[in-house]
């Protein structure tokens, strides 16, 4: 690992190599790790320029794919509570930037950053619109208590600054054309430095394997062969990824045999829940499974994707559930816009109960062939998603040429 504060870093890592590349790029991000939404991208990001450009990563933590080609610096601020990394992070990581340009006298060609992440920059890669989030989403699915009003911190932290830093870059990167139009909505001003790069799916790591033993995996969750499992993934966030409807609407419908499969959220999100889904009368239909870092075989063992979320700017976890084949029953988000059609690949819900469960009644009368042709054609839909096409439009990006809306 790099050396730690104050000490300046060694320029490169152990085994790394120096190499002489079209254009020196930093990366400014919290947590480049394949767990985190917007980290995993910037992962594949780096991994797809490193051969071509010289890289330097500052962060948080960083699952470095590379360390022949990519050097690391580390930020050394605390990882929760969010809002108080971000404001750490606008503090420490210009330090260490500057220390580091100074030290090894290197210039960069392009600095990058995640959404309102930092006050100065080439290139906001941005995942989230939080003024709009507050002026139009926050109402429907608040926090709770401490955690509620920490989140709502750091959204408000973010909104205050998005507009200085959008002003200030020179290109902005979106994951969908529903983001980039908010943006352009909420500041009109950022219409001629958008792109949209879709979000990567590794669509043959989410391709149900030959040799995977669904109903062996379905037991150690204590779901039998003849319950319908409905899945539901997220990291946290459960109240704006639309968790409580679903659990309601699972409540309403009074069937044993419908299972639900909550993957992700930390051990006090979950203890929550847990106590949530029992006081419900769900608690034996509902496993929580916890962080993993391979949802893969959970989307295996479920028969349907269910995310009535509030708010996504692209919802990765969506597009991975197709990739899985599962049918999709999906609230009207940024990304999944272009994936899902409704009746045809699953079935557009509202972010309420009652739309949920009239959903999950409609997909409980198909026979089975239809479920299978339902994930078959979701399956179907995220050609054009893969690792390819997202590496090759990184390394065409210009931020000179911005290229608007992906068709």
């Amino acid at each position: 690992s790099p050396a730690p504060w104050p000490l300046p870093p060694a320029p490169y890592s152990e085994g790394t190599k120096p190499i002489s590349g079209q254009l020196r790029i930093a990366v400014l991000d919290y947590l480049i790790v394949p767990t985190n939404p917007i980290g995993s991208c910037h992962r594949r990001m780096l991994e797809a320029l490193c051969d071509s450009h010289d890289l330097v990563v500052f962060a948080v933590e960083f699952d470095n794919p590379r360390p022949d080609r990519i050097k690391f610096v580390r930020v050394p601020v605390p990882r929760r509570p969010l809002v108080l990394l971000y404001v750490l992070f606008h503090l420490v990581a210009p330090i260490r930037y500057w220390l580091y340009k100074l030290w090894h006298r290197e210039e960069f060609d392009r600095v990058q950053m995640v959404e309102s992440n930092l006050l100065f920059g080439d290139v906001a890669y941005v995942h989230f619109c939080h003024r709009s989030f507050l002026a139009h989403q926050w109402k429907r699915s608040p926090g709770t208590g401490v955690r509620g009003v920490l989140r709502w911190l750091d959204h408000k932290l973010h909104a205050l600054l998005e507009p200085l830093t959008f002003r200030r870059v020179s290109g902005i990167v979106v994951p969908s054309n529903g983001l980039a139009r908010e943006l352009k909505n909420q500041y009109p001003f950022v219409s001629d430095k958008i792109s949209v790069i879709s979000n990567p799916i590794d669509l043959e790591r989410y391709r149900r394997h030959g040799d995977f033993d669904r109903t062996a995996f379905r037991n150690r969750l204590g779901i039998e062969v003849s319950d319908t499992v409905l899945a539901f993934v997220a990291l946290g966030h459960f109240e704006r990824k639309g968790l409580p409807q679903l659990m309601q609407a699972i409540a309403s419908l009074a069937d044993p045999s419908i299972k639900l499969l909550v993957v992700g959220g930390g051990e006090g999100l979950l203890s929550d829940y847990r106590a949530k889904a029992d006081t419900m009368g769900i608690g034996r239909q509902t496993v929580f499974a916890g962080m993993t870092d391979n949802t893969a075989p959970y989307l295996w063992a479920a028969d349907a994707f269910v995310f009535p979320s509030f708010y996504e700017t692209f919802s990765l976890v969506t597009f991975q559930a197709a990739a899985a084949g599962l049918p999709l029953m999906v609230s009207q988000l940024h990304g999944v816009e272009e994936l899902l059609i409704d009746g045809k690949n699953g079935y557009l819900i509202e972010p309420n109960a009652d739309s949920v469960a009239a959903a999950i009644r409609r997909f409980m009368q198909l026979s089975p062939r239809q479920r299978v042709m339902l994930g078959e054609q979701a399956q179907a839909a995220t050609a054009g998603f893969d690792l390819k096409a997202f590496s090759d439009r990184w390394r065409a990006y210009d931020v000179s040429k911005p290229v608007g809306v992906l068709r």
